[in-house]
């Protein structure tokens, strides 16, 4: 689980749109307790909107019942240029009040009166939604990653599952790539044929030595430039295969 600490919250930008000055002043207090720094207020519609473009805070709380523009005006009109998460806050406890505002960009709703606590902690429930789903992406990212694999002349793209030697493609089949990569993927070290056969045909196949010696040949003669004494995928008798990994 993702958790929100300190460090997280220092840069957090937050903008207070109320025109009532007690209830910005206290939101205010409780917030820099909660461990956020960055605080910007707002007492009217057209000057929460021009301090948003300026600022572009990470999150705003904006009260419905303004002086000059009301809360949905001013939230259609940030929408204009801004996406980030907006917590409007209003007198008016009705369901169709709630669902306008989120029918128009926002993103919660909170029934006036409220404890500024509550303000604080869905504050630190959206940033730590926020982050959960950056951190999802950032870990789909990387298991969608495939590196190129180089070694001398020999070059694997994971991406196409494609084998190059000396820029020319090799027509390797399916288990041969797969023997391959493994091989490559545990460089310099002997790897029995067991866990060979176990981890590219499964442990069904374990002890079909004549197998895993085709496949070694067929990889020989495609990757190795003398096949009969191959750099790459050496034997060591009795034990198994060690591919040699050079610059």
């Amino acid at each position: 689980m993702i958790n929100i600490n300190s460090s997280n919250l220092n840069n957090k930008k937050i903008l207070l749109i109320d025109d009532e000055k007690d209830i910005l002043n206290l939101l205010e207090i409780v917030l820099i307790k909660e461990g956020f720094k960055e605080i910007y207020k707002a007492e009217n519609g057209n000057k929460g909107i021009e301090l948003c473009e300026k600022i572009n805070p990470d999150i705003i709380v904006l009260d419905i019942m303004l002086p000059d523009i009301d809360g949905y005006e001013v939230c259609k009109r940030i929408r204009e240029f801004s996406m980030c998460p907006i917590i409007f806050l209003s007198a008016k406890s009705d369901d169709v009040d709630k669902l306008l505002g989120l029918g128009i960009g926002g993103d919660d709703y909170v029934t006036k009166p409220f404890s500024p606590k509550e303000i604080a902690f869905r504050i630190k429930a959206h940033f730590r939604r926020l982050e959960h789903m950056q951190f999802k992406v950032n870990e789909r990212k990387r298991d969608d990653y495939k590196e190129i694999i180089k070694f001398k002349d020999i070059e694997i793209d994971e991406n196409k599952a494609e084998v190059k030697k000396s820029g020319d493609v090799l027509n390797l089949t399916a288990k041969e790539y797969q023997l391959l990569l493994y091989l490559v993927k545990n460089p310099n070290m002997i790897l029995s044929k067991n866990s060979l056969i176990e981890n590219i045909w499964g442990s069904e196949y374990e002890g079909y030595d004549n197998t895993l010696m085709v496949h070694i040949r067929h990889l020989r003669e495609k990757i190795e430039d003398d096949p009969s004494r191959p750099e790459y995928i050496t034997t060591f008798k009795g034990l198994g295969y060690k591919f040699i990994k050079g610059d």
